[in-house]
């Protein structure tokens, strides 16, 4: 960091040493003891504006207490069957890590249908997924490695990409804004991978409307990207659908398949949570309603992106004389508004 940085960094420590109760408490589950590297990500997310980024901590920090998000790690989605159903539908895992140490997490979006739960289940899904990896993950390796790692790269496979994604515009919005403005710069690189033409074109137009900082993160690898990845991370923290003769995140065993309930890190993950609820004093989760969470409202940027993408995606449908019904499309949307996929 240059000495402006470094005063900025300062001059925020000093705002936030007056952050009163009961926000401090959270302060501390976000900062995880490496202060001036969580103020750095919040600074660098407000293009180094210390009284923007003080306003979008704080923010942040009265999400988490208005949301219980402190205690979401003891919320266990059940029953079991339902977790399967979320993973099975919303692919997400951690395959390994990089030779520098940061986490490797893999997103199959092309083949996430999230149609089997509501809305409110995959944002507590991912939200635990977060909070795990900041809360245990990455505090775990840091101390591991003897310095701070406060960042994970993420493998975006997009295979099976379809016009169907439309349906899905909203949801993954909520998650990105979520993440945005409460997780901000907790990623350092985003691979693209399997990448079809309908992708080619949405991204053609969506990059110019990204920020800088974002735009050279984001790296679009030819085919499964297998040969790039290997100057970052070893075989075997290779995603699944990027190893050699793969065709796509479906096609694999689940003891492979780092999306699958099976994998080690969604059974540590459960565990940690399960044995969390039980410390509470009950022997096992009951049957419970999903824990809602308060949808930020997306910032104008996302909205733009969001309406740009369909837009995209509705002139590739007409295209290719595969227009879907107005009053489909309008079902599909008032599905994801009220909650029920």
């Amino acid at each position: 960091m240059g000495i402006v940085s470094e005063e900025a960094i300062d001059e925020f420590q000093e705002l936030m040493d007056q952050v009163e109760e009961p926000l401090k408490k959270t302060y501390e589950r976000v900062h995880q003891g490496y202060l001036r590297e969580n103020l750095g990500r919040f600074l660098k997310a407000r293009d180094w504006n210390v009284c923007k980024a003080h306003t979008m901590l704080v923010e942040c920090l009265r999400w988490r207490v208005d949301n219980e998000i402190d205690s979401i790690l003891s919320k266990p989605i059940v029953p079991t069957e339902l977790y399967r159903d979320v993973r099975d539908s919303q692919l997400i895992g951690m395959s390994g890590y990089t030779k520098e140490g940061l986490p490797v997490f893999a997103i199959g979006v092309g083949l996430s249908t999230f149609d089997k739960a509501s809305v409110h289940y995959y944002v507590q899904s991912h939200i635990q997924i977060n909070e795990y990896r900041d809360r245990v993950l990455l505090p775990s390796i840091s101390k591991k490695n003897g310095r701070p790692i406060t960042t994970c790269v993420k493998v975006l496979d997009m295979t099976g990409l379809k016009l169907s994604a439309l349906s899905q515009i909203k949801l993954v919005t909520i998650i990105s804004t979520i993440d945005d403005l409460n997780y901000p710069e907790k990623t350092n690189t985003y691979y693209v991978v399997n990448a079809p033409y309908i992708f080619s074109a949405c991204w053609k137009v969506v990059k110019p409307l990204l920020q800088e900082r974002t735009r050279k993160k984001v790296h679009v690898l030819s085919g499964c990207g297998r040969d790039e990845l290997l100057k970052i991370m070893d075989f075997t923290s290779l995603p699944h659908f990027c190893r050699s003769g793969s065709s796509g995140s479906s096609h694999h065993t689940q003891s492979a398949n780092c999306f699958s309930i099976n994998h080690p890190f969604h059974q540590q993950l459960y565990n940690y949570v399960k044995h969390h609820y039980e410390t509470q004093g009950q022997a096992e989760p009951a049957k419970q309603g999903s824990f809602h969470v308060g949808f930020p409202e997306p910032e104008a940027e996302r909205c733009v992106i969001a309406k740009t993408i369909e837009s995209e995606l509705h002139k590739f449908e007409n295209r290719n004389g595969l227009a879907v019904s107005i009053d489909d499309r309008k079902s599909s949307h008032e599905t994801l508004a009220n909650g029920d996929l």
